[in-house]
């Protein structure tokens, strides 16, 4: 991917997508933190254009969801560039299948990030997931089956299988 094609704004705190934003986190995250020092609104063109591609012939329409996807530090960078790698599956674990993870619960997310030990940062995306049709998940799934589009565990996990089902739209900074 091109550096010209991916642009990364800080959200002004005052607007109403970053308070639309913020309530998504404080939903499950409510006194789990101590402040979100910025909400960064991610621009990846080609990243979009392949997102808005498999969207548009999906044959499972209004299945996207916003989920959070949490990491450390030296792996935002590796996400915002190249997508939620499926490559790296196995990092976190497999329960659901081996994939990218993404949850509904930011809490949940929160376990997978690290602290910064310089400053005490950490770091979720917000992802809009294509789900399509989901079934449940297992350890030693690599793709879901036929007529399926991710693995869950009936609740609160997504796990995805392409790079196009998965754009991260915000990173989230906080302590």
């Amino acid at each position: 991917v091109q550096k010209e094609s991916i642009a990364q704004f800080t959200v002004q705190e005052n607007s109403i997508e970053y308070k639309e934003i913020r309530a998504l986190f404080d939903k499950t995250m409510s006194n789990k933190y101590n402040t979100i020092l910025r909400i960064d609104r991610i621009q990846n063109k080609q990243w979009y254009m392949q997102y808005n591609s498999y969207k548009s012939f999906s044959p499972q329409k209004n299945t996207e969801k916003e989920l959070f996807h949490g990491c450390p530090k030296d792996s935002t960078e590796l996400i915002i560039n190249s997508f939620f790698n499926r490559s790296f599956a196995g990092i976190n674990g497999t329960a659901y299948g081996q994939g990218a993870y993404f949850s509904a619960k930011a809490s949940y997310s929160h376990g997978y990030t690290k602290a910064n030990t310089l400053n005490g940062e950490r770091y979720m995306f917000v992802a809009y997931v294509l789900v399509g049709y989901s079934i449940q998940g297992n350890t030693n799934m690599k793709t879901p089956p036929p007529g399926f589009d991710s693995t869950t565990d009936g609740d609160h996990i997504f796990v995805t299988y392409r790079d196009d089902q998965a754009y991260a739209a915000y990173l989230i900074v906080y302590q």
